[in-house]
């Protein structure tokens, strides 16, 4: 691990400086088929934008639980991601609440028209007309009821004859998607089917074309399995999204909107650079204090300090992580918490210098005698800022993800980073004076009369 160590450390500096301040393109996500440029992601407080709270209303004698806001989170979500709305933040509170915050947006109304409007799913007869996944449909045809003389491009049922969907498989084991339809659906769907055998049926989601599959033979029953043509079957993220679809592509409730707030992209501006400001005088007066009352090891805890603040840039890029003003405060807390961590390793490397050790040991017994005060503190702080991701609003969650990384980083570079650059200088003999460890030269040189035996106890220990 010595000799790696610094192989390490270069490598994975070299990495983070290229995440941090390069904008590199990225593969294409697997379920959504689009690609992103690294970047950093600001919240809705730092880059100006708008904040929506809706209530859940009950409907038809029933209340939403868990479950259904769960359902219609999905929905809002993939709703404002078609509109074009980058990194929208939608998460529900309490019982009844959903809360939409999107940074960067330009056309309020807009937005908000998308995602309070109860939605509407259609099924829809399109002849010979083989439509593509995602495709516009007119909305005259979303308009016309399909009647005896009208058979193509109308509605011939909408979404509330699906009483159920889910993942299923055909006789060749490829995954496929299954729904039933309630009588109404059934009996208008059997006796299209049957005449309509070879041609192509539309389901559509807000004038949006979820699936356009071709109509292999007659359909009696209402029980509809939709195949795919790829190998396998329907891919999972696909088929899971379609029966979603199926099942929730109206919102099961309605929802009425409570309150909004629109950030300012300049008062956004201004808070981000006054929380960039308050983040690098925290950070160089910790470097100051450090520098002062610890000298050398100071200097070297100092480099890793900004070692640290590098990785844990490229992290947020890569993740990624949509940095608030809360995300900024917990970056910060995780500093300290760093620097922590050097402080009780140096405290310590200076009582064993005392002891009389020679410089290489007492180095090391700094690091062992600290590492489970380290290790306690730290997982502490992880299993708290677990607790604030996992129930947390979505403010919060922010914070304690960005705390989480810090921790973890923090460990890293203070027992690797810092552990291996001071091996490597006190090895060197310029580093061999007392004034560069904050002790006096009588402490420094002290031995005692069994030191070559403790010398040669600590270089076991290592």
């Amino acid at each position: 691990m010595r000799r790696a160590g610094p192989i390490l450390i270069v490598v994975i500096g070299l990495l983070a400086l290229l995440v941090s301040f390069v904008a590199l393109p990225l593969p294409a996500d697997s379920t959504t088929g689009e690609s992103r440029v690294l970047e950093t992601k600001l919240g809705l407080d730092l880059q100006g934008g708008l904040r929506l709270e809706y209530q859940v209303l009950p409907a038809e004698g029933k209340t939403p639980d868990r479950d259904a806001l769960a359902v219609m989170q999905s929905i809002i979500r993939n709703r404002i991601d078609k509109s074009g709305v980058s990194e929208p933040q939608v998460v529900t509170q309490g019982s009844d609440r959903i809360i939409v915050e999107m940074p960067g947006v330009q056309n309020a109304d807009q937005v908000r028209n998308l995602v309070g409007t109860t939605g509407r799913l259609d099924f829809m007869p399109v002849g010979d007309a083989q439509l593509g996944q995602g495709q516009q449909v007119d909305p005259t045809w979303v308009a016309t009821k399909c009647s005896a003389t009208v058979k193509v491009n109308c509605v011939l049922f909408s979404g509330d004859q699906v009483a159920a969907a889910s993942i299923g498989a055909n006789q060749t084991g490829q995954r496929t998607v299954d729904f039933t339809l309630r009588d109404e659906g059934k009996n208008l769907f059997a006796d299209y089917t049957v005449a309509n055998i070879g041609k192509y049926f539309a389901i559509v989601l807000d004038g949006q074309v979820i699936s356009a599959p071709v109509i292999q033979s007659s359909i009696p029953n209402g029980q509809v399995q939709i195949e795919s043509g790829g190998i396998g079957g329907y891919p999972l993220a696909e088929a899971q999204n379609l029966v979603t679809i199926l099942q929730f592509g109206q919102l099961p409730f309605p929802i009425q909107e409570l309150a909004n707030t629109t950030v300012s992209p300049t008062l956004g501006d201004q808070f981000l650079h006054q929380s960039l400001l308050a983040g690098a005088i925290a950070i160089l007066m910790v470097v100051i204090f450090m520098v002062v009352h610890y000298r050398l090891p100071g200097v070297v805890a100092s480099g890793a300090l900004i070692y640290y603040a590098i990785v844990v840039y490229a992290l947020f890029r890569l993740i990624p992580v949509t940095l608030t003003l809360a995300g900024i405060a917990g970056f910060v807390l995780s500093v300290g918490m760093a620097v922590d961590a050097n402080i009780l390793i140096f405290e310590r490397t200076k009582e064993e210098l005392r002891v009389g050790k020679s410089l290489p040991a007492a180095v090391e017994a700094g690091f062992n005698r600290a590492w489970n005060s380290i290790l306690d503190s730290n997982v502490s702080s992880l299993i708290t800022a677990t607790i604030l991701f996992l129930f947390g609003s979505s403010t919060i969650r922010g914070f304690g993800l960005v705390l989480i990384i810090g921790v973890l980083v923090s460990m890293f570079t203070a027992i690797v980073v810092t552990r291996t650059v001071l091996r490597i200088v006190v090895q060197q003999p310029w580093a061999r004076r007392a004034s560069l460890f904050n002790v006096t030269e009588e402490e420094f040189l002290a031995r005692p009369s069994s030191g070559r035996g403790l010398r040669g106890e600590a270089s076991g220990r290592v």
